[in-house]
């Protein structure tokens, strides 16, 4: 996972997507998930995109099982879009940045600039 992305464990999950103010963005991944790797980087962009007005996380599945089952987390990678601390969104495996854009952004709040 890339470095402007949060990196959340059982432990830190809950308080950091229920303190959000934003919509909160948390990609599931692990080490050896070769799409994984290939969006580590689109979501990098996008997060550059949105800037202040989305947070993008991640939790390695592998490392924090609890949270990976509390969400019914069977493959990886798995998005999970969060507003107020709910669950609105959760698109299975990877996809370019146009089509996740697309699928995030009737979740968010502001558009991704162009």
């Amino acid at each position: 996972m890339g470095a402007s992305l949060v990196q959340l464990s059982d432990e830190t999950f809950d308080e950091f997507v229920g303190a959000a103010t934003t919509p909160v963005v948390v990609d599931f991944w692990a080490e050896w998930c070769g799409p994984c790797k290939m969006l580590d980087s689109v979501l990098e962009e996008l997060a550059g995109e949105y800037g202040d007005t989305v947070a993008f996380a991640g939790v390695d599945s592998d490392v924090n099982l609890r949270t990976t089952s509390r969400f019914d987390v069977m493959s990886v990678p798995t998005l999970l879009v969060f507003r107020d601390g709910t669950l609105v969104k959760r698109l299975v495996g990877a996809r370019p940045k146009g089509a996740l854009r697309e699928a995030l952004g009737e979740h968010l709040d502001t558009p991704a600039t162009l």
